[in-house]
């Protein structure tokens, strides 16, 4: 076995190689192959040829061989630099060579040449990827040039995971029924994101950031604007990696389709959902029926019957116009024809148990009926056509 003359080693960027991943851009990097000479003579090289691996297996570099940029650079211990001629092949192999200047060159001990392999497509699968190096040279400068052989090799780890998105939020945390909502993250572009939210679900637009991480933000139109408290959750997805967050935005006045209180309702006031609606409002010891929310003008309320113990009311009148009309005066009532009318109304009952009654005449439900006038001198009974009427008694006793 003869041994090289020159000293190979492989060094990466990044290090080390990342494998590609399905899905995700391709893995790319940089190889350098390092050749010195750290013998006490110098050798006399040709030719340095670099067989890579090609294929999507554990031991294979990339899966495009056509894509890689070679490069040479020698390098004197004085530190002089001059370019290496460094090309593809021999033909049909995946391989590069470097030739040197003249056909054949002198290496000295100290000086160091770096071969580069650019835009290398990482290869799909990690593992132990081992380059072949054929080195044609000899001891003397006329002396017969021989082959050796070397093997240098690098490592290809798994994908790296990608970072998990964060900083999940919406624009505004409290707001208004009906007011529209964006949600914003920062997270990377390889994840397919998702908003779920109750009621619905919305996809996210790819976005192709510098780097391929940036800030995302999805805009809620008005029909998925929160109408109450509203928790949405963000799902990002990229192959087994799946992440989940959420965030709540709270709404100030909710629009609730039902509503159980197990222990009451505490709140100082209600109102109907559409503007201009009716509200109840409540101060201590009472309820109050406003013509709307933040009015002082009294409403009206609507009601089949009423169970209460007391009511207090300047009046009381029927539903319909021109129904008869109650008011409450100073220790009494009056009955009108109608509500504004200076007429009075009328009161029927089918009996009436009272303490007195002052009023000017009485008569009998009929119009032919008898009737009995009080006059200042005691009373008068007459016919219902105004002649004077009988009164009937089982007994009679006039007093002086």
């Amino acid at each position: 076995m003869t041994l090289t003359m020159l000293t190979y080693t492989l060094i990466t960027d990044p290090a080390p190689l990342a494998a590609s991943e399905a899905g995700r851009p391709p893995s790319t990097g940089t190889v350098y192959l390092l050749i010195t000479n750290t013998g006490q003579a110098a050798a006399y090289w040709s030719t340095i040829k670099v067989e890579v691996p090609v294929g999507n297996g554990a031991g294979d570099l990339t899966s495009d061989f056509n894509r890689i940029k070679p490069k040479g650079e020698y390098s004197t211990r004085s530190g002089t630099r001059s370019s290496v001629n460094v090309q593809p092949g021999p033909q049909g192999s995946n391989a590069f060579q470097a030739t040197a200047p003249g056909g054949r060159t002198p290496f000295a001990p100290g000086d160091y040449m770096v071969l580069t392999l650019e835009n290398v497509t990482v290869a799909p699968t990690a593992g132990l990827a081992v380059l072949k190096v054929t080195e044609n040279a000899s001891r003397t400068k006329i002396g017969r040039l021989s082959n050796s052989f070397a093997a240098v090799a690098l490592v290809k780890t798994a994908p790296k995971e990608i970072p998990a998105p964060h900083s999940f939020l919406a624009d505004n945390a409290v707001v208004d029924a009906g007011t529209k909502v964006t949600l914003s993250w920062e997270g990377s572009d390889d994840f397919t994101y998702e908003i779920l939210f109750p009621g619905g679900r919305k996809p996210v637009p790819k976005v192709k950031h510098t780097g391929s991480h940036g800030p995302y933000s999805l805009a809620l139109d008005a029909a998925d604007a929160p109408k109450r408290d509203t928790t949405y959750t963000l799902i990002a997805s990229f192959g087994t990696q799946r992440h989940t967050f959420t965030t709540t935005v709270q709404v100030r006045n909710p629009i609730l389709e039902t509503l159980t209180a197990i222990n009451g309702v505490t709140t100082p006031w209600v109102q109907g959902s559409t503007k201009g609606d009716g509200a109840f409002t409540f101060s201590k010891g009472a309820m109050h029926v406003r013509r709307e929310s933040g009015s002082q003008e009294a409403g009206a309320l609507y009601a089949g019957e009423a169970t209460v113990s007391g009511i207090a009311t300047e009046y009381v009148k029927g539903l319909k116009d021109g129904d008869g009309d109650i008011t409450f005066l100073p220790g009494g009532v009056k009955v009108w024809h109608t509500r504004g009318s200076d007429l009075l109304g009328t009161l029927y009952a089918s009996g009436a148990d009272l303490w007195c009654v002052n009023t000017e005449w009485v008569q009998g439900k009929s119009s032919d009926s008898g009737r009995i006038f009080f006059p200042e001198e005691g009373l008068h009974v007459n016919r219902g056509n105004g002649a004077k009427g009988i009164v009937s008694a089982a007994e009679y006793r006039r007093y002086p």
